[in-house]
């Protein structure tokens, strides 16, 4: 591993202590301090730890923690350590660099500094009391953070008057470490025999932020009584809350959030005790929660899962901390084209493809500990009830049409052709692999009937045109309606304004009829006469998949769909 620093960076003193405690040999490469090193970032940061070829960690204390994570078992309290790391990057340093800015690099001790010094060092006096380390019973990354911190301070360098006094237990903890070898060894490799000036050219290079005056606002009294527990200062808790009081926060809700931090998880509301299954409450904030139906031709990766369900969970678990009546489902969609491209690639049936891959994303899901309430598939009887029930009504309120579609239709196969089962040239480019729906050669949407010397992707032979009957939504019919919605939900100002120039970049030029039926074999039967030999379109049952897998979940799926009151 490489270290790259300029001279006299103190905070570099971290990782040469890290590294002596855990025997890491550190290639350590000089560097001018306006060095940029890292080329995702736009500024220079030092010093920073090359762990592989290409590959840096920037932030000191997560590196002090990767070297004794590399070779020393993780310590007991986990929290605590990642607490006093956080602690000691966002709450010391933005006062104590000042202040040392001011005593070394100037010889003009802050006083508005050093009275925050002051309080955070007493702070951690108070927890060190009765400890001989931060955590558990042996040095961990956060002692060798923080001691590193403090070092200039408590060293006598750039002295705080009657220290030995003021911090008894941190003076005490603080020589204790300072008599292990691998701190003394540390720190003369980092000063090289000289005091605090060896720090003076690094600490005026770094750009330097005056802290903010201290908050004077009283300590909630509620608060006050309560003994801190492992994990986290509640004095540091409680200064936090006070600096949101200009946030225009309640006293209560100050004192409530000292609470809460101060007593952690043994003050938080009980959970819900779940029935089964979960159902709407009368008073309750009731929530339905599901995320976009994965495909189920593919093996989901981490990407598929940030983009899907890892948000609705995150969602579920904050409604579920807030002791909503939440039901999160989900599951995967599985009817359509790709579903038979991949059964032919696999030499399955859709049924085998289908139930291969459920199988799958369910114990990935699962792995990712994704807490569904329930994890169903859009393959089953209650999705052609369902989705033919809504067709049914929507044929008796004359709100579908009939028309004829021109098709290729491969005879060697006898069936015609969805658009990802042809090839052809492209009309538009010459592309000689334009998909029967786009070309990815130029990009731009096609018609497969537009394909020049069209192929069938099964056989290979070549198609011919052929017209076939097919059902359509009439969008027209609804328009008026829709535009009244739009116009009432535009003006509440809950949509976004991208939401708004794409949807009326939709309807701009008037709705048109949708076709919602295919002739392919695997989908939702169409329950029509004279189209019984279709299946519906998967954009039109798809989105029925939401309501089947809630209805495969509970036979009183209804009242979370439909409201009982209307």
């Amino acid at each position: 591993m490489k270290l790259h620093t300029d001279v006299g960076n103190f905070q570099t003193l971290k990782l040469f202590i890290s590294a002596e405690l855990t025997a890491t040999n550190l290639d350590i490469v000089k560097r001018k301090n306006d060095d940029c090193i890292v080329p995702y970032l736009t500024t220079s940061r030092l010093p920073v730890l090359e762990v592989y070829p290409g590959k840096f960690l920037f932030s000191v204390n997560s590196a002090a923690r990767f070297l004794f994570e590399k070779t020393k078992a993780s310590p007991t309290d986990v929290a605590a350590v990642d607490y006093w790391l956080e602690w000691e990057a966002t709450r010391l340093q933005p006062v104590l660099h000042p202040y040392l800015v001011s005593v070394v690099g100037h010889n003009k001790p802050d006083e508005s500094c050093l009275a925050l010094v002051f309080k955070h060092l007493n702070e951690v006096d108070k927890q060190l009391n009765g400890k001989t380390f931060l955590s558990g019973t042996e040095v961990t990354a956060a002692d060798v953070v923080l001691w590193a911190a403090v070092h200039p301070v408590l060293s006598g360098h750039a002295h705080i008057t009657d220290c030995a006094s003021q911090f008894k237990h941190l003076n005490a903890w603080f020589g204790n470490l300072s008599s292990i070898t691998a701190f003394k060894t540390a720190v003369n490799r980092m000063t090289e025999g000289a005091d605090a000036a060896a720090f003076k050219a690094s600490l005026l290079s770094q750009p330097t932020t005056h802290p903010q005056t201290v908050v004077k606002n009283k300590t909630p009294s509620a608060a006050s009584s309560v003994p801190p527990k492992t994990g986290g200062p509640s004095s540091a808790a409680i200064e936090e809350t006070q600096s949101l009081s200009e946030k225009n926060f309640t006293a209560k809700e100050l004192s409530d959030a000292v609470e809460a931090w101060v007593n952690g998880v043994d003050d938080c509301p009980r959970p819900r005790q779940l029935a089964n299954p979960i159902l709407p409450l009368d008073g309750e904030k009731n929530i339905l929660i599901t995320s976009a139906l994965p495909y189920v031709n593919n093996i989901p990766h981490l990407g598929n899962i940030i983009g899907c369900v890892l948000s609705a969970d995150v969602y579920a678990r904050f409604c579920r901390l807030r002791n909503y009546n939440i039901l999160y489902v989900c599951g995967t969609d599985e009817y359509g084209t790709a579903t038979e491209t991949k059964a032919i690639e696999e030499g399955l049936t859709p049924k085998q493809i289908c139930d291969k891959y459920n199988a799958i994303h369910t114990d990935i899901y699962s792995w990712f500990n994704i807490a569904f309430d329930s994890f169903g598939r859009t393959t089953t009887d209650h999705q052609t009830r369902i989705a033919q029930d809504i067709f049914c009504r929507l044929q008796e309120r004359d709100y579908i049409l009939q028309d004829q579609v021109e098709q290729l239709q491969c005879v060697k196969c006898q069936r015609f052709l969805a658009d990802r089962f042809v090839e052809g040239i492209c009309p538009l480019c010459g592309y000689e692999d334009a998909r029967g729906d786009q070309c990815d050669g130029c990009q731009k949407l096609i018609n497969a009937t537009e394909l020049k010397e069209p192929r069938c992707k099964i056989c290979g032979a070549t198609p011919i045109v052929k017209s076939s009957d097919h059902l359509f939504l009439n969008l027209p019919k609804i328009e008026p309606l829709l535009k009244e919605h739009l116009d009432k939900v535009f003006q509440s100002g809950i949509w976004t304004p991208n939401a708004k120039v794409i949807t009326t970049s939709w309807i701009r030029d008037g709705l048109k009829p949708r076709c919602i039926s295919r002739d392919l074999k695997w989908g939702t039967p169409v329950p029509l006469e004279g189209y019984t030999d279709k299946v519906f379109y998967v954009w039109f049952d798809a989105p029925i998949g939401y309501i089947s897998i809630t209805a495969n979940y509970t036979e009183h799926w209804e009242k979370w769909w439909k409201n009982p009151h209307k």
